[in-house]
């Protein structure tokens, strides 16, 4: 097919995918100038980021009832010798696997919590291309996984309007006689009119829990105050066990203060110094504690997708080019023994026939995050190691000769969000000082699947408005296609087009 014939595929179904209506699209007037802020005066960029996240952990107080009678449904299902399964796409994809290590971590291998992922696993790491636009993949994977008429999901999408996650969740409310719950961050009446959301807030089966917080950081960065706040809301009910509503309330109320009294600006020095190194053509390793990685490896895989940098290398692929970070697993000597250090469990793959071991266990295990991984990559190119260390309840940061630690006490939910936003923080500013974005819009956003194609073109429209200049949705929507044709993996796509106008 052309790219004009593909262009026109997509332009007639494009309606299902025009989302910059939605808040998570939108642009928050406090960051326009967040990339020129960076270069100029990176504490005060820093301080604004924090102010974003303390808007959205804010808008959370109002919360707690919805969160209390998730919080039962949780106990009692684990309670009654069923499963609890979590799920989403991309970052929500990525906070439910947390959110499942950090159970496993403080109940050990119960075998009663379940998260699953677009993709599997091996999505942790790299995003598996139209995945989320797949309502029977959801569907499908929820299957395998051992779903039951006693078990309970929990949905997490930060638009609202994601197929793989509503298929799923439209399955469990017919499978399970405890109706599942639907998390997500968007006004309901933003999200009706697009069928397929109508099609879960309007069924009487399903929990609807409205987590609405504002806008993102840098426009439609759902890995950014979108999943910061959605992993608070279901890690909350999940890995806690409260005896009663005023309880919960109080201590729910008490957590939320504690997230918002840390200093950002204690990151500014390790930001800057991240940045000069890549500028120096030098890579970084991240060693991280197993206690850690997941959070650590989330924030880095991320910013793959985000702005269009190389995802981690896979030694089974030939002639992979190197990332500019990379997450290693302290204490861990082989792959296998790496990604179960991370997950605090064996990996789990989807070995479909048709995806021809794409996304095997093999190809998990060709992403070594082990120490024997880590020499192989040093002995290659130029690296710098980044430590993260966890000890008696304190967090060490450190990078050659800059270092920040925080003491964030035995609370494992609140240590991992905690390090969540300072890294996204952190990353987020390390790419304005590397020009991955413009003011608060994604330049560099990949159109890997229907949603980001929508969101590329959106962003070339808004950058033209802001010269003065017009070009139909549709004229940019075949540029996309075909720039895609002859793009490498490290292009921006957005920037590509813009230049043809």
């Amino acid at each position: 097919m052309t790219a004009k014939s593909r262009a026109q595929d997509f332009l007639t179904i494009a309606s299902q995918f025009k989302l910059g209506h939605l808040i998570t699209e939108s642009f928050h007037p406090l960051t326009t100038q967040l990339s020129q802020i960076a270069k100029n005066d990176l504490n005060s960029a820093l301080r604004i980021l924090q102010q974003v996240d303390c808007l959205a952990i804010g808008e959370m107080e109002n919360k707690s009832a919805h969160l209390w009678q998730m919080t039962v449904d949780i106990q009692n299902t684990i309670e009654s010798g069923n499963k609890v399964f979590m799920c989403g796409c991309g970052a929500t994809g990525r906070l439910s696997l947390v959110l499942e290590t950090l159970h496993r971590q403080l109940y050990g291998q119960t075998n009663q919590v379940f998260s699953f992922m677009a993709g599997g696993d091996f999505a942790l790491i790299k995003s598996v291309e139209s995945f989320e636009d797949k309502v029977e993949f959801g569907e499908r994977q929820l299957l395998e996984l051992g779903f039951g008429e006693g078990d309970l999901l929990i949905s997490a999408t930060e638009g609202g309007e994601t197929p793989f996650v509503i298929g799923a969740t439209n399955l469990a409310a017919n499978i399970s006689r405890r109706s599942p719950y639907f998390l997500y961050c968007n006004p309901d009446e933003l999200l009706l009119p697009i069928h397929r959301s109508r099609e879960v807030l309007e069924n009487e089966r399903i929990n609807k829990v409205n987590l609405t917080v504002g806008p993102m950081a840098i426009s439609g960065s759902t890995r950014m105050q979108a999943s910061t706040v959605l992993m608070l809301a279901i890690g909350i009910c999940l890995l806690y066990k409260h005896t009663d509503k005023s309880n919960f309330e109080s201590f729910y109320s008490n957590f939320l203060s504690r997230l918002t009294s840390f200093d950002y600006t204690s990151f500014q020095k390790l930001t800057a110094y991240e940045a000069k190194l890549y500028q120096e053509k030098i890579l970084l390793n991240y060693i991280s504690d197993p206690r850690l990685a997941i959070s650590i490896l989330t924030d880095t895989t991320e910013r793959s997708p985000t702005f269009s940098l190389r995802a981690f290398e896979n030694r089974l692929d030939q002639n992979s080019e190197n990332s500019l970070s990379y997450l290693f697993v302290s204490g861990s000597q082989s792959s296998s023994i790496g990604w179960e250090k991370l997950l605090w469990r064996k990996p789990r793959a989807l070995d479909w026939e048709e995806l021809d071991g794409r996304i095997s266990l093999e190809k998990i295990h060709g992403f070594d995050i082990s120490l024997q991984g880590l020499k192989n990559r040093s002995d290659q190119i130029a690296t710098e190691n980044f430590f993260v260390e966890q000890h008696n309840g304190e967090v060490h940061f450190r990078c050659r000769d800059e270092k920040v630690q925080f003491n964030f006490g035995n609370d494992q939910l609140f240590t991992h969000l905690m390090v969540k936003m300072l890294l996204n923080a952190h990353s987020t500013l390390i790419m304005g000082l590397l020009d991955r974005y413009q003011g608060n819009v994604m330049t560099w956003v990949r159109s890997s699947n229907n949603k980001l194609i929508d969101r590329s073109a959106r962003y070339v429209m808004q950058l033209l408005k802001e010269k003065g200049k017009y070009a139909s949705y549709e004229q940019v929507v075949e540029y996309i296609f075909e720039e895609s044709e002859k793009i490498n993996e490290n292009d921006p796509i957005v920037l590509k087009v813009l230049n043809r106008f």
